[in-house]
């Protein structure tokens, strides 16, 4: 039992100071592989839930945070805007339902050719990275997102992305989109169509 609650600290104690999230096998490193660290980190995610700090899975990786609804006491809050093209909306909607994707999979499902500069954003935002090289002739770089992405969007795993039919029933798909869908084509790029995502800066 000793052995079980000293695993346990030393799970607890290695998230906490941590400056990036670990995953189990990072964890079962510093603490030793004879620990059940998934039942700890089970029984360390229920102790702490509804508390002050959570501890959150995101994509394979663990870290604390603090409970949503409890941010706005440790932080002041004011507007950011990030402004994307639709381009790269478009493009960062690919990455995440079809990863690891090249870019020219990104360009033959768009219909249209994307910038060097559409990628370049997405990375800068750290929600996409390279992926590696697809075996083929050319070995083309493939693209996928990032546990930054997950974080983001609230999401542990990309298994929570929203299906065609969520998207339509909160309202996010354009009619003349699902029109041109049911026809099988595909929709203009116009370069002044803007998507404004808003995000809250901390101040230091």
């Amino acid at each position: 039992m000793r052995e079980l609650d000293d695993a346990l600290r030393a799970v607890e104690a290695c998230l906490f100071a941590a400056e990036e999230p670990l995953s189990a096998a990072e964890l079962a490193l510093h603490v030793g592989e004879r620990a059940d660290v998934a039942a700890i980190l089970a029984e360390l995610q229920g102790h702490y839930a509804g508390r002050g700090i959570e501890l959150v899975e995101r994509g394979g990786r663990w870290h604390f945070q603090t409970a949503a609804d409890l941010a706005y006491i440790l932080r002041r809050e004011r507007e950011e805007s990030r402004r994307l093209s639709r381009a790269a909306v478009e493009t960062l909607a690919i990455i995440a339902y079809h990863e690891p994707v090249s870019r020219a999979e990104i360009e033959a499902i768009r219909g249209v050719q994307i910038s060097k500069g559409t990628l370049d954003v997405l990375m800068e935002a750290g929600w996409v990275r390279p992926a590696g090289r697809r075996e083929v002739p050319g070995r083309p770089l493939t693209y996928a997102t990032t546990p930054d992405f997950l974080t983001h969007f609230g999401l542990e795993s990309r298994r929570d992305l929203p299906g065609l039919d969520d998207l339509k029933a909160a309202g996010l798909l354009d009619p003349v989109d699902l029109a041109l869908e049911r026809l099988g084509l595909e929709g203009a790029e116009t370069g002044e169509d803007q998507v404004e995502l808003e995000t809250d800066a901390e101040d230091a």
